[in-house]
């Protein structure tokens, strides 16, 4: 947790994804030294689904989100009576790691991360070489986030074809630094996590290339930002209470967050930040309190993050 002290301010509430905290901490410092520390927000991490049943509570001000809004979530928050600004902040591409030692997984399928993480696999598929036969007779050991994780439901959905269907034997964890320590001191591991946690660790782990269909592609900043990392490639998102967007020191943050001036912090952090065009529309959403969702929800819009926002200006 961080907690950014102040002086005769009131307190902004932070909570869920384990994946944008990275992201959220980073402004909260910056936008801190920026204005002199003249501002209160505490800063927790409980995961995606963890983090929106408080916020559908009215218990924080801003959840951060590795996946949109599910519908079910959009009902607790109208039932909670709690309206929100949905925006997305920046890029993500689902990083696939193995151990150093491992000199054999250079790139893996779609179809070959289904048959390890698939509920069928669970307690069936324990080997490299049920993988694939030409790897070797090896134990395989699996890491991944926890279940209240936006990264474990867009993964799960994506190669698994439905959020939350996985198997259950495998290690897990809401703190995604939790699974680098983990891959990194297990020679038969393998496991996913937001691409910045690779960067941060990329002298203790190893990462492999995912075939989507197209051929083996490598998460960096320029496939996940033009797509050609499919399909594991998201949207990060953060989304404000209405009732908290009507407090000036959370428009003046939120504002600041979501600059396209922030994109070179972004870049430091390991995240791929949107055009500067895309940046503005997310900005003048905020600023309009334009409430509900367009990217999750019953009826998520198709296309771009760029053709969404445009085609709901």
């Amino acid at each position: 947790m961080l907690l950014l002290m102040a002086c005769g301010a009131g307190t902004t509430d932070i909570d869920g994804s384990s994946t944008v905290f990275p992201i959220t901490e980073a402004m909260v410092e910056d936008w801190g030294d920026s204005i002199g520390g003249s501002a209160r927000l505490v800063i927790g991490i409980s995961g995606t689904g963890g983090g929106f049943k408080k916020f559908c509570a009215g218990d924080i001000d801003i959840n951060n989100a590795s996946r949109p809004i599910k519908a079910s979530e959009v009902e607790k928050c109208a039932e909670g009576g709690v309206e929100f600004v949905e925006l997305p902040v920046a890029i993500d591409g689902l990083t696939v790691a193995v151990n150093l030692d491992n000199d054999f997984a250079k790139c893996v399928t779609v179809d070959e991360l289904h048959t390890m993480w698939s509920p069928e696999s669970e307690g069936k598929i324990s080997r490299w070489n049920q993988v694939r036969p030409e790897w070797p007779d090896e134990k395989l050991q699996l890491y991944g986030p926890g279940v209240d994780s936006g990264t474990f439901d867009y993964f799960t959905e994506t190669v698994n074809h439905e959020a939350q269907a996985s198997r259950g034997d495998f290690t897990s964890s809401e703190r995604d630094n939790v699974l680098v320590r983990g891959i990194a001191g297990d020679k038969g591991s393998l496991g996913y996590f937001g691409y910045s946690y690779f960067v941060e660790n990329k002298d203790i782990l190893k990462i492999i290339a995912v075939d989507g269909g197209d051929g083996c592609i490598y998460p960096t900043d320029e496939t996940i930002n033009d797509g050609s990392y499919a399909p594991l490639s998201r949207p990060l998102f953060i989304y404000v209470s209405k009732k908290s967007w009507e407090q000036q020191d959370v428009k003046d943050f939120v504002s600041y967050y979501t600059s396209y001036e922030r994109a070179e912090l972004l870049k430091e952090l390991g995240f791929v930040p949107f055009q500067e065009k895309v940046h503005d529309l997310v900005t003048d959403r905020f600023q309009r309190g334009l409430t509900g969702s367009i990217f999750g929800g019953e009826n998520p819009q198709k296309g771009t993050v760029e053709e969404i926002l445009f085609d709901n200006q």
